[in-house]
């Protein structure tokens, strides 16, 4: 089966949760180009929700934010289960699919993306894994940098082994804006010199999001309230160093009328649209 084309570069995306399902149904054309899901919560689901999204995905491009392939994890990958994502990524045509740069699994799943250690040897590990899961699938993945509080170990920056693990895996970048905010406030680090120090040709997708506000030096990725000024600067920032990347809003609970997020939505397209015409002109 050939591979389905990849997203718009100037693509705006909404997350596929159940609790929008109504709103994403009823949108009118225009106001997002894609739609994402876990494949986890909907793999072999069938009945009404089934059906309602085949009817969606056939409506809009799919992609796909896995959430427990544990890709940094010392538990062997679940091979079976890598098999049913590719069915359920070839069965949707999905455009994109990707995972976190983290580990969610030990004896047992354990519920969070927990950070890895920046070292030599987490690099090689989870590179390997990286490689080994997009064998399997026959395609090329993206990683996602994730939020962290605590980090294990530090040997090399968050940038050095996020570009290591890209390097040695051969794979894409998934970069959400918001956690590079998250960690630079929770970590004291440059979030600008962050998004200027990746490697452009790997950033094929991009995420937005809200955070909880714990302390001036601590912020919780939660994906539960509106987008900050700060992180839109960062996306302005990132597209002005990438160019336009198909741009996804995250919202996963505390669910606002749709008229606000369509008015966040407007904004991403704004920003998208506005780096599409400076590459133009450049």
């Amino acid at each position: 089966m050939s591979a389905p084309p990849p997203l718009p570069a100037a693509a705006v995306g909404l997350g596929l949760r159940r609790a929008l399902l109504d709103d994403l149904e009823a949108a009118p054309a225009g106001d997002f180009d894609f739609v994402e899901c876990a494949p986890e919560n909907w793999i072999g689901l069938g009945g009404a929700w089934g059906e309602r999204l085949h009817a969606l995905s056939a409506r809009y491009p799919l992609s796909c934010h896995g959430l427990s392939l544990s890709l940094g994890g010392s538990a062997p990958l679940d091979l079976a289960f890598i098999d049913q994502v590719g069915r359920f990524l070839q069965q949707h045509q999905v455009r994109l699919y990707s995972e976190h740069l983290s580990y969610c699994s030990d004896d047992g799943h354990l519920y969070d993306l927990l950070p890895l250690p920046f070292t030599d040897e987490a690099v090689h590990h989870t590179a390997a894994r990286i490689a080994q899961v997009q064998d399997r699938l026959g395609r090329r993945i993206a990683v996602e940098n994730v939020s962290t509080y605590l980090t294990p170990h530090q040997a090399m920056s968050e940038l050095d082994f996020t570009c290591a693990v890209l390097a040695e895996a051969d794979c894409d970048l998934l970069l959400d804006v918001n956690n590079v905010y998250v960690n630079a406030v929770n970590h004291g680090y440059d979030p600008q010199a962050f998004i200027d120090g990746l490697p452009a040709g790997r950033v094929v997708c991009m995420h937005v999001a809200g955070h909880y506000d714990e302390a001036d030096d601590l912020k919780i990725d939660t994906h539960g309230s509106p987008v900050i000024d700060p992180v839109w600067a960062l996306l302005r920032r990132a597209c002005a160093r990438f160019g336009p990347r198909p741009t996804l809003l995250e919202r996963d609970f505390n669910f606002p009328p749709y008229a606000e997020l369509r008015q966040e939505l407007q904004q991403v397209r704004c920003i998208l649209d506005a780096a599409a015409r400076g590459q133009a002109a450049a």
